[in-house]
């Protein structure tokens, strides 16, 4: 769906934050049509890979779902290396023709890793252990960040949920009926 078609679906709000030998990854639960709220308390996120790899989408949450199947199959093929398992989805995505108009993003994290994959081909590793995708992404990336270095004693999981609460207060988008997961 494009920014033009009169349904067009605008939704989420999902951070990753690594802090010291934890990670957690949260998102809001508001689905928003136009100019109306749909649904209050979608499930965002997912655990996948016997429960070690976190995994958070934004974008048209079929075509998410699709991908996060093919994800599941390459961290199963590649024994669970969140990084190959990543790049080889991508390059699947980009060259599968009934993969490539598929709209998402997901943010993945292992015990080790943290990772932005998109359908242009990007697989970005954040510097900081920091990233948010969807329509209040930027704010709640931000305000972990702010978080990350002027109160470092917050644990993952509260600095997720702090900054997921300024972002709902911001984004009209989102919403405080936040889920987190963590590692």
């Amino acid at each position: 769906m494009t920014p033009n078609d009169k349904n067009h679906w605008r939704s989420t709000t999902i951070l990753c934050v690594r802090n010291g030998d934890k990670v957690a990854i949260g998102g809001d639960g508001q689905v928003t049509m136009q100019h109306t709220i749909a649904k209050h308390g979608a499930n965002k996120l997912r655990r996948l890979y016997d429960n070690k790899v976190l995994v958070g989408f934004a974008g048209a949450a079929g075509d998410a779902f699709t991908l996060l199947e093919r994800f599941n199959g390459k961290l199963e093929q590649y024994q669970g290396n969140l990084l190959r398992s990543a790049h080889e989805l991508v390059k699947e995505w980009r060259t599968d023709k009934m993969l490539r108009p598929l709209e998402s993003l997901i943010v993945c994290c292992d015990k080790k890793n943290t990772l932005l994959i998109s359908g242009s081909g990007e697989v970005i590793e954040p510097d900081d252990g920091v990233v948010g995708i969807g329509s209040g992404g930027a704010y709640a990336a931000a305000a972990a960040r702010a978080l990350l270095g002027n109160v470092p004693e917050l644990s993952a999981e509260d600095m997720v949920k702090k900054s997921l609460l300024i972002a709902a207060d911001i984004c009209i988008y989102s919403n405080q009926k936040i889920r987190i997961e963590t590692l």
